[in-house]
């Protein structure tokens, strides 16, 4: 097992490196895209969720290895490194292993992440997504306000700050959050939702996020696929790995 890989597909858009540290993600949300891609049941891929066997030592032999040092690697795209209801000690470990071998970290949760604000600097980035999802469509994960929060302390404890805003469930939410939330992060990926039918209108939502963003002066990513929503060229799309 080498745990840290080179993403390939729509994930490659997030990162050069990431590294999965759970077996699986507590969080239900209804357009997860991770069950599929790893071939599993969706009900046993949200059930069992623990740390993959011997990931802090294994990650540390690959690392000695091939002499991993001076990345920025993604936490996480095949589960979450927060899963809400979990004990995240592995996550913990893992961060203090790639910080004491000269790599910084790219989080990514939709968890609660600031046990381990202590862990980061000014070279890591602190993540959540954000998709404007009701309750019930994202049930098991760590609510939006409270991510919210651990973003403005991040950010005030000199921590990178940014926001995945994909997959955009709801385009009025997202504009609303990008608009009065700007403060609190430093740049933002946006991204359509895929394989799951929306009356969004892609290309539309596209150049009004690109506006907002270009208007606030916000560093700012246009997934792909949104993008060639917003060039007429929209279409299947691979999955993420």
């Amino acid at each position: 097992m080498k745990p840290i890989y080179v993403p390939s597909g729509r994930a490659k858009e997030y990162g050069d490196y990431a590294l999965n540290i759970y077996t699986g993600c507590p969080h239900r949300c209804y357009y997860c895209f991770a069950p599929n891609t790893l071939h599993r049941m969706r009900e046993e891929f949200h059930s069992r969720v623990e740390p993959r066997r011997d990931i802090v030592e294994e990650t540390r032999w690959q690392i000695e290895r091939e002499g991993i040092t001076g990345k920025l690697i993604h936490l996480c795209f095949l589960c979450d490194p927060y899963p809400v209801g979990y004990d995240t000690t592995p996550t913990r470990e893992i961060i203090k292993l790639l910080k004491e071998t000269g790599n910084h970290v790219q989080i990514l949760t939709k968890g609660c992440g600031d046990r381990d604000f202590d862990l980061l600097d000014g070279g890591d980035w602190y993540g959540i997504t954000y998709t404007g999802a009701q309750r019930d469509q994202e049930p098991g994960t760590y609510w939006g306000f409270g991510r919210m929060e651990d973003l403005g302390e991040a950010k005030d404890r000199g921590i990178k700050t940014w926001v995945s805003f994909e997959p955009v469930i709801n385009a009025d939410y997202v504009l609303n959050v990008i608009s009065n939330c700007r403060e609190l992060f430093d740049k933002v990926k946006i991204g359509k939702l895929n394989y799951w039918p929306s009356d969004i209108n892609w290309a539309e939502f596209g150049r009004k996020a690109e506006a907002l963003c270009r208007k606030l002066g916000l560093d700012y990513y246009i997934k792909e696929s949104l993008r060639e929503e917003m060039e007429g060229k929209g279409g299947p799309r691979e999955a993420e790995t």
